[in-house]
């Protein structure tokens, strides 16, 4: 039995384009290209209808109002999912980038120094704790929905933590920044082998071909959580 899982990342966000951390407290929902990505998303599977037994989501807003549009696609109910928030920055939340780094990141040697075993901010995640949520509601959903297709609504950090889990990276190894864009599709096949040990299949990654030719930017100008190794003062 193997369980298809489609990741989608949100639509472009308000914290994608103003320097604002978007945590639950700052995360202001979709842009208007957000919107009109999130639509084009919708048309494209009704057009080429994708057989989906279950719709889940992060809560965040960004993550909800992109589902929102992927539940009239699919005729399903949206199901919550807290464990798929983007990396969570505790104190920082609604802070502009550049408050951010003046209160956190002052001092550091060099300037972008990477521990993955930092808070992102005073009762925020660390890359290392981020990892270990993400890929354990990435675990429970497949484990769940076997023999299953699930599609989960969520974030770049979320997809890039499916590539950690599914290569078996830990938190102190490179990171590989996959750059998901804004409503793209990345399409995971998940089984156990004979002997039980989890297989994992990338069958696509970052399939947005929806907006090809639409004018709309696919990748915003900054995540609305910069994640390790970012150099978010270049972003703003």
């Amino acid at each position: 039995m193997a369980t298809e899982l489609y990741l989608v990342r949100h639509g472009e966000a308000v914290a994608n384009v103003e320097p604002v951390i978007g945590g639950m407290r700052g995360d202001a929902g979709l842009t208007a290209r957000g919107r009109d990505q999130a639509r084009l998303l919708e048309e494209r599977l009704v057009d080429r209808p994708l057989h989906a037994d279950r719709l889940v989501a992060s809560t965040l807003p960004r993550a909800l109002e992109t589902a929102e549009y992927v539940a009239r696609a699919l005729g399903l109910p949206v199901q919550h999912d807290d464990g798929l928030h983007e990396l969570r920055p505790g104190e920082a939340d609604g802070l502009t980038v550049e408050q951010w780094r003046a209160r956190y990141r002052g001092g550091e040697e060099p300037p972008g120094t990477r521990d993955p075993y930092r808070a992102f901010s005073p009762g925020g995640e660390s890359w290392a704790t981020f990892l270990a949520r993400a890929g354990g509601a990435l675990s429970r959903l497949v484990a769940r929905h076997r023999d299953e297709t699930v599609v989960a609504v969520c974030h770049a950090g979320v997809v890039e933590a499916s590539f950690a889990l599914a290569f078996g990276l830990g938190a102190s190894g490179n990171r590989v920044d996959c750059a998901p864009l804004n409503t793209s599709l990345t399409h995971w096949r998940h089984r156990l082998s004979s002997a039980g040990e989890p297989e994992w299949t990338l069958v696509s990654f970052n399939d947005a071909d929806h907006l090809t030719g639409s004018g709309l930017p696919a990748a915003p100008p900054r995540d609305a959580v910069p994640l390790p190794g970012e150099d978010p003062a270049a972003e703003t």
